[in-house]
């Protein structure tokens, strides 16, 4: 009985909704994220979250279209890599290729929805989930340090901060990869024009396909736009479900 009991509060904690924030926690959380997204030092630093973001869109579309997942590398300059085996052309390595700078944006815009709801508690264990499956495939020190403060940051939030604790790191997590989902795309194009990233993405996806890199770069940067004006939307509507009730 007290272990069906445990499972159940558990369950509650878990998909159970939390209170609705404050107006002013909502603003706040999107100045600070913008804020961390915008100024040079912070973002030197904040990135590496967008870079983890950005190989796990590249390691979750590559299982997904059946490649053959073999390492995740992260580096202190906040570069990273994945690499999988499998048809070095073909449908499956075009979309392993276009995930990763799309994937911070997306995983904001699903945050968001999730907010909507106020399921901040979920919110924070799937992102644990995805850390922990992701550490299995990293293949270097810092990667492993990265993705293991990361997590263990989330889930400490997640299991002893209150209620209005995680609802202030939540907000900030999503409103960061929306607005960080962004900048990346803007110096990726800015150092392919002075030559500086000859295999990147965009120009992997352009041998592959004879696509432009630069129509590439501008499908990655519409996309993250569109996301990051969803998912403010989405924000909004539940800060304004918020003042209402």
């Amino acid at each position: 009985m007290a272990s069906f009991e445990g499972l159940s509060a558990l369950w509650d904690r878990l998909f159970g909704a939390q209170p609705d924030p404050p107006w002013a926690l909502v603003a706040a959380t999107a100045a600070l994220a913008l804020l961390v997204v915008c100024a040079r030092p912070s973002w030197r630093v904040a990135r590496n979250a967008v870079t983890i973001a950005h190989e796990g869109g590249h390691a979750l579309a590559a299982l997904l279209t059946g490649r053959r997942l073999t390492a995740i590398r992260l580096h202190s300059d906040t570069s990273g890599l994945t690499v999988s085996a499998g048809r070095p052309t073909g449908l499956g390595m075009v979309i392993t290729l276009l995930a990763g700078y799309l994937a911070p944006s997306l995983l904001g815009l699903g945050g968001a929805w999730l907010l909507t709801g106020n399921r901040i508690t979920l919110l924070l264990w799937i992102a644990v989930a995805l850390l922990l499956a992701m550490l299995v495939m990293v293949r270097n020190a810092f990667g492993i340090v990265s993705l293991v403060v990361t997590g263990g940051l989330v889930l400490w939030v997640s299991w002893f901060a209150g209620p209005q604790a995680q609802a202030v790191f939540a907000y900030t997590g999503v409103w960061f990869l929306l607005f960080g989902g962004v900048r990346p795309v803007a110096e990726l194009r800015r150092m392919r024009r002075r030559g500086r990233l000859p295999n990147s993405d965009a120009d992997q996806l352009a041998r592959l396909t004879g696509v432009p890199g630069l129509v590439w770069v501008g499908l990655f940067g519409a996309v993250n736009l569109v996301a990051l004006g969803l998912g403010a939307w989405l924000l909004t509507v539940g800060l304004r479900a918020a003042v209402g009730s």
